[in-house]
């Protein structure tokens, strides 16, 4: 058994997670996993579970809050 990072359940059926850093993390849940590791929208703090919109000053979770934090030209759809 191996104890989560983010809860510290020491869980039988834990799996671990190598970041594209190389970082080594254990986890117990999905949950857990998304709280520890997921990027976080920068204008409204929700974790970024998809792909994001990405611009030269970071990933935000929509266009909508790129928009309100001063990015121009996206939009969430085509």
């Amino acid at each position: 058994m191996a104890c989560c990072d983010t809860c510290g359940n020491d869980y039988d059926k834990s799996f671990q997670v190598i970041t594209a850093s190389g970082e080594r993390h254990t986890f117990d849940s999905f949950e857990c996993a998304v709280h520890a590791v997921a990027p976080e929208c920068p204008h409204c703090h929700c974790k970024i579970l998809g792909h994001g919109v990405e611009t030269d000053g970071g990933i935000y979770c929509c266009a909508h809050c790129a928009k309100e934090s001063g990015e121009s030209g996206l939009r969430d759809r085509a």
